[in-house]
């Protein structure tokens, strides 16, 4: 066990080194962020480049590179070049908002998804599993901005029952979650419905049914908590991505976290809030991703490490 952690520690250390390289150097080419900054009046040639020395953009870029290298790993992001605050506390101060819309829109997926998909399973080739289908894939196919759109219009805009932007307690949280749910509980019903559709199969459930077991039971204590296995991995890989993937909403919805932080920072060219908030992001998802990879092999003993169930 301690072998593989060790493996798959540095699997992850290569791969949060290959993204802070793709997002350094992809930055770097969207512009000088010092004439941005001078781009309202005309500043002399000394007063410019005084900026770029104190700001370290004199250095060659693989100086500049080693130097928020040294930075990542010791948790220094460096400076905004708009507020002066360390890229840290701006980054500390957006989370909650993140993580509560992260989790909000979990629980959106999780409360539809599980329903959706045991029935559709325990009903299947009926009419209540062809339009659990239907659902499954018209939520995979909304893009959702467009949801979001509608649900503002809708509710907050003509029926006035729920705010359409802001966090403020949580009313609020309310729209943009079922916008960054609504997506992942076409797939996660899917899920859900072809597992339950493979471990209802089993000898072990013919076995409960024949023993005079109420439906429920064997649906629930059986089928149901067999087939989790898969989706509690794929819930927890998924929420490594609904961490990355709440920029659009966070937009839509004047939601202030830490996509919303970013996309401000694109705007004003502001190197290291852009930098600092798309490596921390990504960093969350590849350690989610770690946490359900090393998890997997403790929830089912039939796993052997490295190679497979026995």
């Amino acid at each position: 066990m301690l072998t593989y952690i060790v493996q798959r520690l540095f699997h992850t250390l290569l791969v949060v080194l290959a993204i802070s390289f793709i997002i350094f150097f992809s930055i770097r080419l969207t512009g000088d962020p010092v004439a941005v900054m001078f781009s309202a009046g005309e500043p002399t040639k000394e007063a410019i480049e005084a900026v770029r020395q104190n700001l370290g953009l004199d250095q060659p870029l693989p100086v500049q590179f080693g130097i928020f290298l040294k930075g990542l790993f010791t948790f220094d992001l460096g400076t905004s070049f708009r507020s002066g605050m360390p890229v840290m506390d701006l980054i500390w101060e957006r989370l909650p908002a993140t993580l509560a819309l992260a989790f909000g829109g979990m629980a959106v997926a999780i409360l539809i998804a599980f329903p959706v998909g045991i029935i559709s399973a325990v009903k299947r080739g009926t009419a209540i599993d062809f339009f659990g289908r239907i659902f499954s894939l018209v939520g995979i196919s909304f893009p959702n901005f467009w949801l979001g759109i509608m649900l503002i219009l809708i509710f907050a805009v003509h029926l006035r029952w729920l705010p359409s932007s802001g966090f403020d307690g949580f009313s609020s949280l309310i729209l943009p979650s079922i916008t960054l749910g609504m997506i992942l509980s076409g797939i996660l019903a899917r899920l859900v419905r072809s597992s339950m559709l493979e471990v209802m199969n089993q000898q072990y459930i013919s076995t409960a049914k024949s023993k005079g077991l109420a439906e429920w039971k064997v649906i629930i204590l059986h089928a149901f908590r067999n087939a989790l296995l898969p989706t509690i991995t794929f819930i927890g890989l998924q929420f490594g991505s609904l961490l990355g993937g709440t920029v659009i909403i966070e937009q839509i919805f004047a939601w202030p976290g830490i996509g919303r932080l970013i996309i401000d920072a694109i705007n004003q060219r502001d190197y290291p809030v852009i930098q600092g908030g798309v490596i921390f992001l990504a960093m969350l998802m590849v350690f989610v991703n770690l946490i359900i990879d090393i998890s997997y092999t403790l929830i089912d003993p039939r796993i052997k490490i490295g190679g497979g169930k026995s």
